[in-house]
């Protein structure tokens, strides 16, 4: 059965995307699309390989922005595994860019402890002195939250906007280890 791949490059933020529909490694005929993609599952099965020639990208696992997701900066992915795919389902994407600032909370509907980050944290514990984030307001930026330190483990990428409790963020629990800023590396 072929496998298929998509390639994104993306010049100045204006994004194409590439599905390839042979084999890993960029092979095959390509699908193009110029801005954030809600569904691609029209377009091709399978993605194996992906190419950032700038700016930064999240993919996600299904249509509309749900299930994994996985953070794209500049380079190549010849196949999921480079991108830490749990598998070779992408079904939508977003570009993102920005400032940064977002405050976290110990509990939902923006209860508790609270702490208002504009950096970087590998080690929320350290940080926080809880692992438990149950509601959070992006006010700017975009941002990956880890599920364990030193940003491994699920991603969880958040916009701009209000999450009342962890499951809005798509996690199925309230515990985070570490969190950083998306920036664009050239």
């Amino acid at each position: 059965m072929p496998l298929s791949s998509v390639e994104f490059i993306i010049e100045n933020y204006s994004t194409e995307l590439r599905l390839t529909n042979l084999y890993k490694n960029f092979q095959g005929r390509h699908y193009e699309c110029n801005s954030d993609c809600p569904e691609m599952q029209n377009h091709f099965s399978r993605c194996n390989s992906i190419k950032v020639d700038s700016g930064c990208w999240v993919a996600y696992e299904k249509p509309n922005y749900g299930g994994y997701q996985y953070m794209l900066q500049k380079g190549e992915y010849p196949d999921y595994q480079r991108w830490a795919g749990f598998n070779d389902c992408i079904r939508s994407c977003r570009m993102y860019n920005g400032n940064y600032r977002m405050k976290i909370f110990e509990r939902s509907d923006f209860g508790g402890q609270n702490l208002e980050l504009m950096d970087d944290c590998p080690d929320l514990n350290e940080r926080f002195h809880t692992r438990d984030i149950s509601s959070v307001n992006v006010m700017e930026g975009y941002w990956i939250l880890h599920e364990h330190p030193n940003y491994r483990g699920r991603q969880f990428f958040l916009r701009p906007g209000e999450y009342r409790r962890h499951s809005e963020w798509g996690s199925n629990s309230p515990t985070i280890g570490s969190m950083r800023r998306i920036t664009e590396l050239n």
